[in-house]
Order: C-alpha cells, then structure tokens, then sequence
C-alpha cells in the first residue's frame, strides 16, 4: 500500500546566510525575511526567484523591528503596534512577490514574536487578524499546539502546526530558550530521529527525557543554522527513504 504520509519542509530564508539558493532545492516552503530583523528589498528579491525556479511555497517571515538583534530581543507593542508591524511586513514582501507574478501563500513570525506569541493568547488573536484581514486564504505557521493556531483556528484562519528539527522542546511543548544549555541540536542522528518521531509516531522527547505528543504539518529547519545545509539534506533523504512525501502544505 502507498504511504500516504505528506509533510511540508520550511526554512526561514531570505536572512543573509548565504547558503539560501542550495537550501531551496530541498524544501517546500520558504519563510522570507521583510527586511525589519533581517533582509533587505534586493535579497527578498533574490530569495523569491530562487523560490519560484525550485517550485517552493513563498511565505513572509515578519518579525520585530530590530536589525541589530536579529529579532530575538523580546519587544512589547501595543494591540495596534503589533498588528501594523505585521501588516506591513505581509504588505511589503508581497508587493515584491507581486514583481514576479506570483503571491504568497503563508505566514510565520520570527524569533521573539514568534516565542511571545505560542504562549500569548492576546498577541496571538492580534498576529492572526493581521493575516486574515490582509488575506484569509494565508496560512498561519505557528508553533504545533500554541495559541498561534488556536487564535487563528478561532477566526477561521488555516493553519500549519509547525515542528522544529533543529531545536529541543521543553515538557510544555515549547522550544527550550537559545540561551539555554541544550537548546540547539548540533548531531545530525539527533536531527534526523527527533523529525522521523514527531511524524510517524506523533510523540518527541523532550529536553529533560520526557514524551509528550506533538502534531506536525510542517518542519522547520533554521537556515542560519551552522549545518542548516548538511542538515537539511540529510533530512531531506531520511524522509524520503522512509517513503514520507515532502510536499507544500498549500499543496496537500
């Protein structure tokens, strides 16, 4: 019998890493930096031709208005901030998309609002009505089980419960913070099995040895990430190998 198992392969791209042209041959999905805490108009631009020969899901990737610190320094807006900073974002890597004939499909913040958000109904509820009020057939990444898919799900948003291959999680099933001990997943085995689990059997262990349950339509891995390449080849072929489709969750 065919296995019938379809996951969407994303990458936060568009950052400045330099590796986003080879990266793109092995996933489905791109999450484009808008220029507010990476990126800038000429590699947005890159990044979505890029995206559009290797036949990837183009998303936008807002994140806080800060350059300096990649977006990983916690901000705290207003309701309205909040929802200007991520309309505008949308708004501005979409006009870039539009250069090229095409839209698009997704979103996911980044770094710090992204954290924020998985445990923030409030900014949650916020981040969602942007999306939809800008384009309700968008898709919301967000953190699997967060209030990021729970508040966008409430407003009729759709959505992608997003998995990590290169990060550990905490028993809340939350992502252990960067600055802790452990929080990144530096073997490839570690990689390879942690994504291989979280999608056939639904379960990941967690920093501290604990299984919790885990849904997963797509995973990300970080391209920034000091082996994003070699990672995401080799989980590219493990995924493959076990006959698990990668496929654009748009496309599914």
């Amino acid at each position: 019998m065919e296995n019938k198992v379809l996951i969407d392969l994303n990458c936060d791209m568009g950052e400045g890493a330099g590796n986003d042209d080879v990266i793109m041959q092995f996933i489905s999905s791109a999450n484009i930096a808008c220029g507010y805490h990476a990126g800038n108009l000429d590699i947005m631009k890159r990044t979505i031709e890029s995206a559009i020969l290797n036949n990837v899901a183009i998303g936008a990737h807002p994140g806080f208005n800060d350059l300096e610190n990649f977006g990983r320094t916690q901000k705290h807006l207003s309701d309205e901030g909040l929802y200007d900073l991520v309309s505008q974002q949308i708004l501005i890597i979409s006009k870039v998309a539009a250069g090229f004939g095409t839209a698009i499909k997704h979103v996911k913040p980044h770094g710090a609002l992204y954290n924020m958000a998985a445990v923030n109904k409030k900014m949650s509820s916020v981040i969602a009505k942007a999306i939809k009020d800008f384009d309700d057939k968008l898709l919301l990444f967000g953190l699997s089980g967060s209030h990021l898919i729970a508040e966008a799900k409430a407003i009729g948003l759709q959505t992608a419960n997003e998995v990590f291959a290169d990060r550990t999680y905490l028993e809340d099933g939350t992502l252990t913070p960067r600055k802790q001990e452990g929080a990144m997943i530096q073997n490839m085995k570690d990689s390879i099995k942690q994504v291989l689990g979280i999608i056939l059997e639904k379960k990941i262990t967690t920093l501290n040895g604990q299984i919790i349950s885990i849904e997963a339509e797509t995973v990300c891995i970080h391209g920034d990430g000091e082996n994003a390449l070699s990672f995401v080849q080799a989980i590219n072929n493990a995924l493959k190998e076990k006959g698990i489709r990668i496929q654009s969750i748009q496309n599914s």
